[in-house]
């Protein structure tokens, strides 16, 4: 992606803990994306850590709030890891390389996939019941907690083209600096105040306060939203 697309915060570069946790994120993020407040755009948020920031930016620049549900495909040995995901609208994207290098056979893939559709469509039942999305009348602001790999947001993107979205602005508070560099062409703009470098990299260690999320968690902040 053009490195001139990629706005964020000189100060906050290659530094941790700079958030207190996903709601300060999400005001900092709000202080980045002014130029949005009040519009006809729409804040979706990637569950479960996503609506957390989501939400407070939706809130403090006055838009409506969605949910984008979309889950990585794992490992049947590691639950942190995955080879390819699934987004809302069923739409499957597949890592190759990985698959490749794994030796996954056709059975644990095809298994694997089933069992994280279920799970999108579980939590598309809980957090957006028979909503369907809205029309999108102007830009898109896709949000998550962080990126460390890019493959759950390649996949929202790509179910939000299929669904009308004619400029996606891709908001995440912390990502590392190779990673978001292979977000696709089609992304207008991405707003990450927090770039990183290095060998490893973790999504928590841009944050003070960290840990997940559960779902009737991520139900409270949506409700909470909706309240005057």
């Amino acid at each position: 992606m053009d490195k001139s697309r990629v706005i964020d915060l000189p100060e906050l570069r290659n530094r941790v803990h700079v958030f207190r946790d996903r709601a300060h994120a999400g005001g900092v993020l709000a202080g980045m994306l002014g130029k949005y407040r009040k519009t006809a755009s729409v804040v979706l948020a990637v569950p479960a850590g996503g609506v957390a920031v989501g939400a407070v930016l939706a809130k403090e620049l006055s838009l409506s709030l969605e949910v984008a549900v979309v889950s990585k495909i794992t490992f049947s040995w590691n639950s942190e890891a995955g080879y390819g995901a699934v987004a809302f609208d069923g739409t499957v994207l597949l890592n190759e390389d990985l698959l490749s290098r794994y030796h996954l056979g056709d059975e644990e893939i095809e298994a694997g996939t089933r069992k994280t559709e279920e799970k999108v469509r579980r939590r598309m039942e809980a957090f957006r019941g028979d909503r369907r999305l809205p029309d999108f009348k102007g830009p898109v602001i896709l949000v998550d907690d962080g990126l460390a790999s890019e493959f759950t947001l390649r996949v929202a993107i790509l179910a939000l083209r299929k669904a009308g979205a004619a400029e996606i602005v891709l908001a995440v508070p912390t990502a590392h600096s190779e990673s978001i560099q292979t977000i696709p062409e089609e992304v207008e703009v991405v707003y990450c105040p927090n770039l990183r470098r290095g060998l490893s990299f973790a999504v928590a260690d841009a944050y003070e306060e960290w840990r997940d999320l559960d779902e009737g968690e991520v139900s409270k902040i949506l409700q909470d939203f909706k309240k005057p």
